[in-house]
Formats: structure tokens, sequence, C-alpha cells
């Protein structure tokens, strides 16, 4: 990456604001993907964590840090790794970047391919573009609750490993 193009990512990175995030992401939004999320857990075996990070750190833009690099690092930062089956997911939203992310636990990994995660990101993607976030994000993760259902029914009752409400970084 060029000294030019890491000084517009650090940049665009550094002008992101909060009230952009909270534009895109209001309370009631969060509120109903938390909903979503709990709704879907009661049907199968994974956990589900949505972050949406308004910006890089500065570090992180600047040394030229991938989204998957990110939701990588993000997916271990909130245990989503750390489940009794195997079966935890990370949606990452870089607002900054307009860029989606999913991340999910070995157990998971086994049976959804990366191509069917890169359909879910796109179902956001598009609908960020939109302007859509509200819909957009509830529609993915119907898709992600629809997949782990599929592959990781329910097998009665267990315990909630993992915060249903997004994180907001």
């Amino acid at each position: 990456m060029s000294f030019g193009e890491k000084l517009n990512r650090a940049w665009r990175h550094l002008t992101s604001s909060k009230a952009e995030a909270k534009r895109a992401f209001p309370d009631a939004t969060l509120q109903a993907i938390a909903e979503a999320i709990t709704a879907g857990e009661q049907t199968h075996r994974g956990e589900v964590r949505l972050v949406v990070e308004r910006a890089l750190p500065f570090d992180c833009a600047w040394d030229g840090v991938t989204n998957r690099q990110r939701a990588i690092a993000l997916f271990a930062d909130c245990g989503v790794w750390d489940t009794e089956d195997n079966c935890g997911v990370l949606i990452y939203v870089n607002l900054a970047e307009h860029k989606v992310d999913i991340v999910a636990d070995r157990g998971i990994d086994r049976k959804i391919d990366r191509a069917t995660w890169q359909d879910v990101c796109r179902t956001m993607t598009d609908g960020f573009k939109q302007g859509k976030f509200h819909d957009a994000s509830l529609a993915a993760i119907g898709q992600v609750n629809a997949l782990l259902r599929q592959h990781f029914p329910a097998e009665g009752a267990r315990p909630n490993e993992l915060p249903d409400k997004p994180l907001m970084l």
C-alpha cells in the first residue's frame, strides 16, 4: 500500500463519526438485532455475535490491517471462539469501509463454506449501499440463523454463552 493510500485510509477512519454510526444503527435497530439473535439461538446450537465498528483504531488503519484480520482479532477478543460446542459466529461490520466479514468457529467451518458466508455478507453490504442498515442486518441475521438451524439444530435448552446485543465499537 502506497503512502497516499495509507494516508487516505487512515483519514477515512479518523473522520468517521459516532453520529454516523448512531444513524446507521440506532437503539431500535440494535434492539431488533438482539431480539433476532435471541430468537434464532432458541432454534439452533450456534452463538451469534454482531460487532459494529465505526472505524478501525488508527494503528490498524495505518498498518493495513484487513477487514478479515480485524474480524479474526475481534472473534478472539470477544470470546466467540470459546463456546461449548465450538459453534460461535462473529459478524463484523466495518462502517468506515462499508465492509462485512464473518468468522465462524471450527465446528461450523466444517459444514458451512466461505462462499455461503460471502452471500450473507453481500446481503448486508448491498443493503448498506441503499442505506437500509436495519433491514439488511436483520435479513443477514435471518440467513445466519437458518444456516445454523439447518446444520446445528437445537437439542433442548442450553445456556446463552455470548451477549445477544450488538457490540458497538
